[in-house]
């Protein structure tokens, strides 16, 4: 974790998002400090890309206030775009170009100077290896150097801040190590802020904070092990025959309250699972398929705050990359 992190990049103040009648963002108030990996996660529909769209000023709050790198998003929206980096959930690049000509359109977006143009493009393809490769089509590329030189782009114009949608999803788990270890390297070397949003538990561990929303709220922000304690103590996982008696009997005979999961179980947790366990599997009707014991993951902060799993978002990348383009053009 970066220390001494005091300085404020990302100020978000009872931000309320509606759509008609629907209430997307539910109030929520957070900041985000220099330098900092800063997670979100929260189910389909919680909230997450609404608020992204606002922080990258692609949708208005109904209510409240934000700020990105001291500039307001609603007054000051050109100011923030021009501070920020995105990498989309969905693949952005132009297949038909290759890599330095994709990132060539960038620099033009970005009004880069072009006396630095070519010294810009050449650190972040050889940051991202794939300096060797920059006169190859895009096409030709495999999925995880298409994420690879996406992250290029995304830092051509050096961004205060770096918004990354989900950036590793579908990509094989090696890949997804080494686009981290990019990251994190960055990170190490620079003042680089990174907001990022992820269903992955273990990309999630490595930021320095998480916020947890869920319905428009969030519902828990702190550093993963504060999290992870306030799971009080074991995390016990039952399969049984009949989960409904099951769940029915662990409240009436041991004041548990147990709550379906995934893969057809059941779970609770106890302040001392190893002793609990033997007469639990002695007193309950139902017959007992699987027992495990765990200690409290940050799966299981989620699970326990939400009641279900972390599921992938139908992307809608492409349109958030249309409307960006056009205000960027604007400019």
């Amino acid at each position: 974790m970066i220390e001494n992190m005091s300085e404020t990049v990302i100020q978000v103040t009872n931000l309320i998002r509606d759509y008609d009648k629907f209430r997307a963002v539910d109030d929520i108030t957070f900041s985000v400090s220099k330098g900092e990996i800063f997670g979100f996660l929260g189910p389909n529909g919680a909230g997450k890309t609404t608020t992204i769209k606002v922080l990258c000023t692609l949708l208005a709050p109904t209510f409240g206030s934000t700020s990105v790198a001291g500039y307001d998003c609603v007054r000051e929206p050109d100011r923030v775009r021009s501070h920020i980096g995105i990498i989309f959930q969905d693949p952005s690049l132009d297949d038909r170009l290759t890599a330095e000509e994709n990132l060539y359109f960038h620099s033009l977006l970005y009004h880069i100077p072009s006396a630095i143009r070519k010294e810009r493009m050449e650190a972040v393809l050889k940051m991202v290896e794939l300096f060797d490769r920059r006169k190859s089509l895009v096409r030709e590329f495999s999925g995880g150097m298409k994420r690879r030189l996406e992250i290029a782009r995304g830092l051509m114009h050096k961004p205060a801040v770096l918004f990354l949608d989900e950036p590793t999803l579908g990509l094989d788990p090696q890949t997804r190590h080494h686009i981290w270890q990019y990251l994190l390297d960055l990170r190490e070397h620079t003042d680089l802020t990174i907001f990022l949003t992820t269903h992955y538990m273990d990309e999630a561990e490595h930021c320095d904070r998480i916020a947890i929303i869920d319905h428009g709220k969030i519902i828990a922000m702190d550093i993963l092990e504060k999290l992870k304690n306030s799971v009080s103590g074991d995390v016990i996982n039952l399969a049984t025959n009949d989960d409904a008696l099951a769940v029915q009997e662990l409240a009436t005979i041991f004041s548990v309250q147990a709550k379906k999961g995934k893969n057809n179980v059941i779970y609770f947790t106890a302040p001392d699972g190893e002793s609990l366990i033997p007469d639990i599997i002695r007193r309950l009707t139902p017959r007992i398929i699987s027992v495990s014991l765990k200690k409290p993951s940050l799966d299981d902060v989620f699970l326990t705050l939400t009641g279900r799993q972390i599921r992938e978002e139908a992307a809608n990348s492409e349109d958030l990359l249309r409307s960006f383009v056009r205000r960027r053009r604007s400019l």
